[in-house]
């Protein structure tokens, strides 16, 4: 169970398919939710700057140094990471992993020197998949307003060259709609892949959604919209997720 908070400007929101026209505002104390989330039983967050993912000038540093002091649990931070400084900037704000996305598919060379030098266990691939007619299961990037061509399955084998150890994939379709998570992908990518962790996203909507990833092999769910809609609690979807 992996709670996750969008931030745009300093306020806690969600964008609708990626789309900053279509944004929701939930409250202006990231930091308040994060907090329940730690004390609800937590033990790893997911913190996306939008701003910065907008325009890497603007990223919320002061904020996010703030936000990964205020609790003791690792935060992975992710949004608009373009640069080795962008990595190394998060890195000393006290982030426990960075998240990268676009990067890694427009620039790997870069990014599998970022692999070499910060260590696969700080960083996490970014794969956000939209899966056509025939199957293809094809990464998109620029905050999912551009397609590449190129698949899941061919990313991945570029970064088992560094050992890649986390990744966190998911379904746009699904992403924000609550209507439940591609359990199909995340069981074909872990059984396929069993040496990397996969984080599930998009879709959670319900603790039964949950329930369905159990047995998937994803080591966690990122769950966003749901938390902040009041659907259940962290407390809850734990219970859930381990069985009890």
């Amino acid at each position: 169970m992996i709670p996750a908070i969008d931030l745009i400007d300093g306020k806690v929101v969600r964008l609708s398919q990626g789309d900053y026209a279509k944004q929701t505002t939930y409250g202006d104390d990231p930091l308040l939710y994060l907090q329940t989330y730690e004390k609800d039983g937590a033990e790893l967050l997911h913190l996306v700057d939008l701003t910065g993912a907008k325009n890497p000038q603007a990223r919320q540093v002061v904020l996010l140094s703030r936000l990964l002091r205020g609790v003791d649990v690792p935060i992975q931070v992710g949004g608009g990471v373009r640069s080795f400084d962008d990595v190394q900037t998060l890195l000393d704000a006290g982030a426990a992993r960075v998240v990268v996305g676009s990067m890694a598919i427009k620039h790997p060379e870069d990014v599998m020197r970022w692999f070499k030098y910060f260590g696969a266990e700080r960083i996490v691939l970014a794969l956000d998949v939209r899966i056509d007619e025939q199957g293809a299961r094809r990464v998109a990037v620029a905050g999912w307003q551009e397609n590449s061509l190129i698949t899941i399955e061919k990313v991945i084998s570029q970064y088992q060259n560094c050992d890649v150890k986390y990744i966190l994939c998911t379904d746009i379709a699904r992403d924000g709609m609550l209507n439940g998570a591609n359990v199909a992908l995340y069981t074909s990518l872990c059984k396929t892949y069993p040496d990397i962790a996969f984080q599930a996203s998009g879709g959670i909507g319900s603790l039964n959604d949950i329930i369905a990833l159990r047995d998937s092999g994803v080591v966690g769910v990122i769950v966003g919209r749901a938390l902040l809609e009041g659907k259940f609690t962290v407390k809850e979807a734990l219970a859930c997720w381990q069985n009890e």
